[in-house]
């Protein structure tokens, strides 16, 4: 594995670590005991995994809709 991959992969761990602290501190509010501290963590890791996301190369197109273009483009062509 090339540190390539790497980063963005990290990038996707503090991002999934910090949703997990954010659900925490909704938790703790619905039980009415506040904790504000899971807020900031959270929102602290989550900045960080977006910043370490966002060099990562898109996924290529899957090509599921392909069939729906092609027909979009056929009525596009019909109507002009």
């Amino acid at each position: 594995m090339d540190e390539k991959n790497i980063i963005p992969r990290i990038g996707t761990f503090f991002l999934v670590v910090g949703v997990g602290f954010i659900i925490l501190f909704v938790v703790s509010d619905l039980a009415q005991t506040v904790y504000f501290d899971y807020l900031f963590i959270g929102l602290l890791f989550a900045g960080f995994g977006i910043f370490l996301r966002r060099k990562a190369d898109p996924p290529p197109p899957s090509g599921r809709f392909a069939t729906w273009r092609k027909m979009r483009k056929k009525e596009k062509k019909n109507k002009d």
